[in-house]
């Protein structure tokens, strides 16, 4: 093994025997014949790649891809049926929340037990606890039972523990999703000032957001196997969006009616209950699909934008006949339902009308805000005079992805260029 290769992982599965009911396993362990009354589970199948020294390397993949069952062989927790795994370096993992406490005692007892198990005497335990119990800062409930911890407090004295050791190479298995925003924020600037002084870190996470901006190679895993592995990331992403989302590289919605008279089926409203839309008009008119993407010749749904660059949106709208006069709107909210950008074609003083059967109608801005997720809400309303007919609202339609090159504060997107004053 290299020296500057922190991991190595070769030809590596897990296979877990299902039985249908104890009885089966019973049969089996007792069968002279040694009949098989089990099935096999790959929970990973033949999964090779290395992970060099420094790197920040994300691990991505719908639920029950095997992420979880990776990261706990790497760390020892169980073993592999075949295939190797080669550490070079300290390691460190935080894999289930309050993995290795005991509910029963405190929470300074749990810290001087797990690091004994860690190998660090009592001498070595002591000069890191004011470390340890400020970074928690869970107050009083340190001298706590555990079992009376919110599940943040928990996380936050999991990886206080976790990361006293200084260890080479530290493991993350989605333990920062819980606890407040604050604490989270400390903890990627903790983990960053590790991998700024040389430590390896390896992520799994939902967030596409922090693989995008801290990751420096991304691998994507799907059933138990390796589907790809990359240090352009952004690539790696993209292929995770459209696997999550059960489309193909053909993603997205191309309707080509052309020729054909629409009928009542194609008027049919359903909403994205994924995300809670709310969705309500007249329906003279709708919003059949949206597309929002990164490229104007695209008929795809772009998995993930990125900041001050141009974004698009396409709408491709059914109307039973002529409509006049119509508002077009679309708007980007948070999560926490404040509204962060908006407008429409009224606003930009360019009317619209919507012919009887298909209309295609796109719109382009620059997307200067910074990254994260957001909430794509759009809607089409016809005007008669002072009166407004809502044909078809969609509140939300769809989340939409942001990275950006650079980090940065708020909400806009304006990155400063330097200028010399000599």
């Amino acid at each position: 093994m290299a020296e500057d290769v922190a991991i190595s992982i070769q030809n590596l599965t897990k296979i877990y025997k299902l039985y249908d009911s104890p009885t089966d396993r019973l049969k089996e362990a007792l069968s002279p014949f040694r009949k098989k009354y089990h099935r096999d589970f790959f929970a990973l199948n033949d999964i090779s790649f290395e992970v060099t020294r420094g790197e920040t390397v994300g691990i991505i993949g719908r639920n029950g891809a095997g992420k979880s069952t990776l990261l706990k062989i790497i760390t020892g927790v169980i073993a592999s049926s075949s295939g190797n795994v080669r550490v070079n370096g300290k390691i460190s993992a935080l894999l289930e929340l309050g993995a290795g406490f005991n509910p029963d005692i405190s929470g300074l007892e749990n810290v001087f037990f797990n690091c004994t198990l860690m190998g660090f005497s009592k001498e070595e335990i002591d000069a890191k606890l004011d470390e340890i119990i400020e970074f928690a800062d869970i107050g009083e409930f340190i001298h706590q039972p555990v079992k009376t911890y919110s599940s943040g407090m928990v996380s936050r004295l999991a990886f206080a523990v976790a990361i006293s050791v200084d260890p080479e190479i530290l493991i993350v298995d989605e333990a920062l999703a819980v606890g407040d925003v604050a604490f989270q924020y400390k903890c990627y600037q903790r983990m960053w000032q590790m991998k700024a002084n040389g430590a390896t870190l390896i992520l799994v996470t939902h967030s596409t957001q922090h693989i995008l901006e801290q990751c420096d190679k991304a691998v994507l895993l799907c059933s138990g196997r390796l589907v790809c592995q990359d240090s352009n990331v952004e690539e790696v992403v993209t292929r995770y969006e459209k696997l999550i989302r059960n489309v193909d590289d053909a993603s997205g919605i191309n309707i080509d009616m052309a020729g054909r008279e629409l009928i009542e089926e194609d008027f049919s409203r359903v909403a994205n209950r994924e995300i809670g839309e709310q969705r309500f008009g007249s329906g003279r008119a709708i919003l059949k699909n949206i597309t929002v993407t990164n490229r104007l010749e695209s008929e795809e749904n772009s998995p993930v934008l990125r900041s001050g660059r141009k974004m698009y949106i396409k709408f491709l709208i059914y109307s039973r006949e002529e409509i006049e006069n119509i508002a077009l709107g679309v708007s980007l909210r948070r999560r926490d339902s404040s509204d962060i950008w908006g407008d429409n074609n009224i606003y930009a003083d360019h009317p619209l009308m919507l012919k009887k059967g298909i209309n295609r109608i796109c719109y382009e801005t620059t997307l200067n805000i910074v990254s994260g997720e957001y909430l794509l809400l759009c809607g089409l309303a016809a005007f008669r005079g002072n009166e407004r007919e809502e044909l078809d609202q969609r509140w939300p339609v769809r989340i939409v992805k942001v990275a950006s090159d650079r980090e940065s504060v708020g909400f806009i997107y304006s990155p400063i260029k330097v200028l010399s004053c000599n």
